[in-house]
């Protein structure tokens, strides 16, 4: 990839602005067996700023994924990030008690911040009166993109095949999936079979107009399934529309955890420029702030003279 590709993208975007950044801020959780701390970051300046409600992976917490949620709020959006149970802060290893309720707790953290809305715009100094609640969008990475993939409408089947509960938000109306693992079944791992019964989605049921990111060399530990394990959303889904595919990706695509991270075996930072740059253009277009940057972005990404990855829509 050369520099070009980001300085065309950044055309598209434009450029940053000062971020306030707040953390931790607890907000309300009853029977929730620790406190739910949360991150808020937003713009400076600013009015009708959308909201982004972001879900990290497995072990993070609120101070990760700055790559992408700085970037995003630099370019206009109010992004809040929680520490999920899952966190290696708490310690809740696979063998503790509160582990098997995890998942559930992840989803019911996300409805948290939704509901509490009002004590997040006003944890941040002079961001009163300059949030859109009409415009939110949530975003994750790995475990994060499965917990997110309920909200947008994503269902999980049972041990019978049957589909499960409607967990769908409609205040939620865009959506993006960072290395979301995909569809149950025979290719389950054992370990994954039995421990995340989350593993068994229903894409079907999933409408929301969403992105799927995947990397081309992402093979889980918890599937027999190759890398395209991480594309299903977009196979299965009506409302993932948008596939974006990064060459020679692993499952942190470049460094979206945060740079120097030990746990990326792939880093790669003109990859994670061009993700902050693509995924901001599609949250624009999705959330209504500006109808041509997503397809303008695509448009420069696909005609780069020296790919790093495509995209796909329907």
């Amino acid at each position: 990839m050369t520099t070009s590709i980001v300085d065309s993208l950044d055309g598209i975007v434009g450029t940053g602005t000062p971020v306030v950044s707040v953390a931790p801020l607890e907000l309300s959780a009853p029977g929730r067996p620790l406190p739910l701390e949360v991150r808020v970051s937003a713009p400076a300046t600013g009015t009708d700023l959308p909201v982004v409600v972001f879900s990290h992976g497995n072990g993070w917490n609120l101070d990760g994924y700055a790559p992408v949620t700085a970037f995003w709020a630099s370019r206009g959006f109010v992004v809040v990030q929680p520490t999920h149970l899952d966190s290696r802060r708490h310690g809740y290893g696979f063998d503790h008690p509160v582990f098997p309720t995890i998942w559930t707790e992840r989803i019911a953290d996300l409805t948290r911040i939704l509901d509490q809305l009002d004590t997040v715009e006003a944890a941040v100094p002079g961001l009163a009166g300059r949030v859109d609640r009409s415009r939110v969008a949530a975003a994750g990475h790995s475990w994060g993109a499965q917990s997110v993939q309920s909200l947008l409408g994503a269902r999980i089947l049972d041990e019978s095949g049957q589909v499960g509960e409607d967990m769908a938000d409609s205040r939620i109306t865009a959506g993006i999936l960072f290395a979301a693992t995909g569809l149950g079944g025979d290719e389950l791992h054992p370990f994954a079979q039995a421990n995340f019964p989350f593993m068994r989605p229903s894409f079907e049921e999933l409408t929301t107009p969403t992105l799927v990111v995947a990397g081309d060399r992402d093979q889980s530990a918890m599937s027999s399934r190759g890398p395209d394990w991480f594309t299903d959303a977009y196979r299965h889904s009506p409302g993932a529309t948008d596939l974006l595919t990064l060459y020679g990706a692993e499952h942190a695509l470049g460094g979206i955890v945060g740079y120097e991270v030990a746990e990326t075996t792939d880093e790669n930072p003109e990859r994670v420029a061009v993700v902050q740059r693509l995924s901001t253009a599609y949250l624009r277009t999705a959330l209504q702030v500006d109808d041509g940057a997503w397809p303008a972005a695509r448009a420069a990404f696909s005609g780069s003279a020296e790919p790093i990855g495509r995209v796909d829509s329907r």
